[in-house]
């Protein structure tokens, strides 16, 4: 009968001894492979937030041109080699604004400088004489010709991406057209190229369409891209944050020492008023504690100050969960249930409050990741992913240690 429950124990022991070494940050070999990202709250750097001037756009393209210039951004932000650039978007009231964190800037005066440039969209004449090496050359038709750039579906049902040019643009483009007939033109966005298109014919009139994109999705993004350098949304900075990245060593610092002694508290407690069945319990934590934070560091979430809080949080709810199972199994035995049997009718009975206390606490954590922004953000996606994993301990780890050991004099 304990066959099963010592498969599923040395399995859970492997993976924890193997999550250890990943998650321990002084492993040179885990580090180079997959380093711990951390917010700007720990490591330092600056919080920007822009306000996006949408009073000459159109409603109707306010929404591609606000992706577009948080695209442009990102690419921008990337060039400084920041350690976990983050730019996201916000309304307030008719207020549309980009929410940039630069986590571990050095110049924050260039990046300032280089964020709040207005994107510009260039069209170029394509050399392939040289195909490993085409040569570009500019050309005068760029963004400010440009009225409008939308998705439209072929009756192929097949998605392109319609342009259309003011008057003085569609004489420059049909010129374009005319001397690069079966060649390529190619589209940079803040000197990044971002579509090489072939030209079939002359094309008159101020309209064309680039076809044979892959999908709807990327036929949108390019969209965005050309909307955000050809329709005037300049950005202008409203607000500016800076923690100094000795700040945020010592904020990093205090915290990680508060979740250990935290943790060796409760382990401590545990030990004391449970005794035998303390001592599974603490195992069982320090697999919890170590399976959450390989979560953590293998899906490249970043940690933040709320974030850590929350997993501090999601400690106290899986040692909850433990509590109820061992009250339960100890209520069982004084009724003179053999202990193996116990176990089994504790878990049954205690999983319903289980249940139900962490179902709350997903429903919260989800309410709170997809309603808010920034560090609360943080914060519910860290107690989410804690819960869950305490969930799988409770029962796995608890249950099987419990069953292997435990019962042992039965």
């Amino acid at each position: 009968m304990r066959s099963k429950p010592i498969f599923f124990l040395g399995l859970i022991l492997i993976l924890t001894v193997a999550g250890a070494f990943f998650v321990y940050p002084q492993s040179p070999w885990s580090e180079k492979i997959l380093p711990w990202r951390l917010g700007l709250d720990l490591v330092g750097g600056s919080y920007l937030i822009y306000e996006v001037d949408m009073a000459s756009v159109a409603s109707g393209d306010r929404d591609a041109v606000i992706n577009g210039l948080r695209d442009v951004i990102e690419k921008r932000v990337n060039l400084f080699g920041v350690s976990e650039p983050r730019v996201t978007l916000s309304t307030v009231g008719e207020s549309y604004r980009l929410n940039v964190e630069l986590a571990g800037i050095k110049d924050i005066k260039a990046a300032i400088a280089q964020i709040g440039e207005t994107p510009f969209l260039q069209f170029s004449e394509v050399d392939l004489t040289d195909e490993t090496n085409p040569k570009f050359t500019p050309t005068e038709l760029n963004g400010r010709y440009i009225t409008s750039a939308a998705v439209v579906f072929s009756p192929a049902s097949l998605p392109t991406v319609s342009l259309e040019f003011n008057d003085e643009g569609a004489v420059i483009f049909e010129e374009l057209t005319r001397n690069n007939v079966g060649n390529m033109i190619a589209i940079f966005l803040d000197d990044s190229l971002i579509e090489m298109a072939r030209v079939t014919e002359e094309i008159s009139g101020g309209r064309a369409q680039i076809s044979g994109i892959g999908d709807a999705k990327e036929a949108k993004k390019l969209v965005e891209r050309l909307n955000a350098g050809a329709l005037p949304a300049p950005i202008k900075l409203i607000n500016q944050q800076t923690i100094s990245a000795s700040l945020g060593q010592d904020s990093l610092s205090k915290t990680i020492w508060a979740g250990v002694w935290g943790t060796l508290a409760v382990l401590l407690f545990m030990l004391i008023y449970y005794r035998g069945l303390g001592f599974f319990a603490s195992i069982a934590l320090v697999v919890y504690v170590i399976l959450t934070m390989s979560i953590f560091k293998l899906f490249s979430i970043t940690m933040t100050l709320a974030g850590i809080a929350g997993f501090i949080l999601s400690i106290g709810m899986a040692v909850d969960a433990n509590i109820l199972i061992f009250e339960r199994t100890k209520e069982e035995i004084k009724r003179g249930m053999a202990r193996f049997t116990a176990v089994e009718k504790g878990f049954s009975r205690a999983w319903t409050s289980i249940r139900d206390s962490n179902v709350s606490t997903i429903l919260t954590s989800v309410i709170l990741f997809y309603f808010t922004s920034g560090f609360i953000k943080g914060f519910a996606l860290a107690l989410l992913i804690g819960v869950l994993v305490s969930m799988f301990t409770a029962i796995t780890a608890t249950r099987n240690l419990l069953k292997v050991f435990y019962t042992t004099k039965d």
